[in-house]
């Protein structure tokens, strides 16, 4: 017998070769049912698979997410069945799973079409129905090896030669007359995979991602343990293209990008308004909290980087300069070898520190909170590039609090205060919280790590904050505290960070003087609200679909005149609401009064005000509000106090 113990912490024996299905079955029918696998010593295992012994025993079900996952894997494995039965010429090569599904990668001369999808959807259902048994088979390497190459399955053979070392042995798992080299787990059939998968996109791809080597056809699918996600899940990419930042940005013309600034944006005078809203905000909640704001230099001696310890981590996404003037009357610009480097800034952090250090601190001036809209540049490759999302020259709402190690629990809790309140202000309300810890590779002692890691686990427990811990994910100098927000559409991006640092106080010989008289290392706390302002603008245009809250649309009302003899009216209107603060713009042009409010429906405006002759007459205004069909008659005077209100940020509002 067999001793199983379940997650639940009970005891039940089995008969030797019992498998998880067996244990499941023991539990309930429906549980069976349901299972897709299981985790044997915290390992994923096939549902008939034999336990080997004593063991540990959860059952997995399309509910947890490893049962998604292998939901996806399978999905990969039936897409390539269904490649080779229809396109018997085909080779496979590897399919992983992805976020939101899975993708393949065939060897095929003739090019694979969108068109064809439809097609080999239907045969992966009809794979699907036929229900076929999936059994794990151990192989020797050499008879696997020979055995791929005999059926024409070169890729498949170089990849076990490469990657198993000699004598081990390989499994692979069969569905029908199909096999494939896998390490598993799988379903138990292929009748198990819920028909709730789509394929969606074709792309190229170099065999081991090398571009020396063939290009491959890469087929990605989306796979859901049910109708229901999936349909919600095509919605969501729905709603996503239509809420493109880079399409909308151009459709409203806030922003556009071009190949000659690579990662960098050209700010047009409406998106640059957003972001002077947006400065000008976060400024005033920096200003309540006790920062001072400083500005630093953009190029700096790659000394500098070195002694920071940023050369050695992250000079290949550092823009590196010669200091040197070139001679213009050579053709060629010829760089001294004794020529010192300099690099353009990927981040503030060092640069503070200089300013920290210009001057004599004592504890009783700490903390000190350093804040600095700094222009930053980092040398992302072209093809990670994306929009507002991802750039080479961004701006962070930077600042770092330099304090002494009593203060950290209470200046953290301020900034998730702070962070709260900010976030609440744009309607992003649903966050989720992550604890960043030590790296394999980093700097400083471990006892520090222990003090720092323990510091930010305690502040989120004293606000009350549920959180999970990302292993391995802290920078080099410290952890770092985590938010991931979700939008309109249940998307999910990281923007803020927080993060604990006694190493760069340490390497850039940052010091204060103590009640003791002697001198000391501050703790350094680095932290952003809104990350990048290019990131968050996109976030922002993608959350809203480009309609902003009043108080950050770029022009909050048109003053729209139905005829030429309303013109002057809609002047003197107009000048009345800028008086009032408000941004506002008039269309005089000779158009139809639906052509003009439709016109500026499609460009977002808030509110519209509609003025004719009655209008002239009684000195009112006609306001259309966006999304709205009706219309409000107001006196312009009302008008000008109310709009002013709305208008306005959610802090300066009474």
């Amino acid at each position: 017998m067999i001793k199983v113990t379940l997650p639940d912490g009970s005891e039940r024996e089995y008969a030797d070769g019992a498998s998880p299905l067996d244990v499941a079955e023991s539990i309930s029918k429906s549980l069976a049912k349901k299972a897709l696998a299981a985790k044997v010593n915290g390992e994923m295992w096939d549902l008939v698979r034999p336990l080997e012994g004593d063991a540990q025993v959860a059952i997995i079900t399309s509910r947890d997410p490893e049962g998604l996952e292998l939901i996806r894997h399978d999905a990969a494995h039936v897409l390539a069945q269904a490649v080779q039965d229809l396109y018997p010429d085909t080779q496979v090569t590897i399919g992983p799973v992805i976020d939101d599904g899975f993708y393949y990668d065939f060897a095929r001369e003739e090019p694979f079409s969108t068109d064809d999808f439809e097609k080999i959807e239907k045969k992966m259902n009809q794979i699907i129905d036929a229900d076929y048994p999936i059994v794990r088979e151990v192989w020797d390497k050499e008879d696997a090896i020979e055995t791929f190459k005999k059926i024409g399955e070169d890729y498949k053979a170089q990849i076990i030669d490469d990657i198993i070392p000699p004598g081990e042995a390989i499994t692979v798992y069969k569905q029908g007359d199909w096999f494939d080299l896998c390490r598993g787990p799988h379903l138990p059939s292929t009748g198990k995979l819920p028909k709730a998968f789509k394929l969606m996109k074709l792309a190229g791809a170099y065999w081991r991602g090398d571009s020396n080597n063939e290009m491959l056809q890469r087929m990605y699918g989306t796979a859901w343990a049910n109708e229901k996600d999936l349909k919600a899940h095509l919605h969501r990419l729905e709603e996503a293209e239509k809420r493109d930042h880079r399409k909308l940005g151009q459709q409203l013309d806030l922003f556009h990008l071009q190949p000659e600034a690579q990662g960098s944006v050209f700010w047009h005078p409406k998106g640059f308004m957003i972001w002077r809203q947006l400065e000008a905000y976060i400024r005033r909640q920096q200003d309540a909290d006790g920062y001072t704001e400083v500005k630093t230099p953009q190029l700096l001696d790659s000394v500098f980087w070195e002694k920071s310890g940023h050369w050695d981590k992250f000079r290949e996404n550092m823009f590196v300069v010669p200091d040197f003037i070139p001679n213009t009357d050579e053709d060629e610009v010829k760089i001294p070898a004794e020529t010192s480097l300099m690099a353009l800034k990927p981040m503030n952090c060092p640069a503070h520190v200089q300013i920290f250090k210009n001057a004599q601190r004592s504890y009783r001036d700490l903390p000190i909170r350093m804040a600095e809209f700094g222009c930053c540049h980092r040398n992302e490759p072209h093809g990670a590039l994306h929009g507002l999302m991802r750039v080479r020259q961004m701006t962070q709402d930077d600042a770092h609090i330099f304090c002494r190690e009593d203060q950290i629990g209470e200046e953290t809790l301020r900034f998730l205060s702070l962070f709260s309140r900010v976030y609440n202000d744009f309607g992003l309300t649903e966050i989720s919280y992550k604890l960043a810890t030590r790296p394999e590779v980093r700097g400083g002692t471990d006892e520090n790590w222990d003090r720092a890691e323990k510091a930010l686990a305690d502040a989120l427990t004293e606000a009350g904050l549920e959180f999970e811990i990302a292993e391995g994910e802290g920078a080099f100098y410290g952890p770092k505290l985590e938010f991931h927000l979700t939008d309109a559409i249940g998307r999910t991006w990281q923007c803020g960070t927080f993060q604990l640092d006694y190493v760069l106080p340490e390497r850039l010989d940052a010091e204060y003087t103590g009640s003791d008289g002697g001198k000391h290392r501050p703790v350094m706390l680095h932290r952003a609200v809104f990350g990048t302002f290019e990131r968050f603008m996109g976030i922002l245009i993608e959350n809203y679909a480009g309609a902003f809250p009043m108080w950050l649309a770029p022009v909050q009302v048109v003053v729209a005149a139905i005829t030429d003899a309303a013109n002057d009216y809609a002047e003197e209107a107009a000048a009345a609401l800028r008086k009032a603060g408000l941004r506002v713009e008039t269309d005089l042009r000779n158009e139809k009064i639906n052509y003009k409010v439709r016109e500026h429906s499609v460009q977002k405006v808030p509110v519209i005000a509609v003025v004719g002759g009655r209008e002239a007459e009684d000195r009112t205004l006609a306001l259309r509000r966006l999304g709205s069909n009706g219309q409000q008659i107001i006196a312009l005077d009302e008008a000008a106090t109310v709009l002013s209100q709305e208008g306005l940020a959610p802090d300066l509002k009474a």
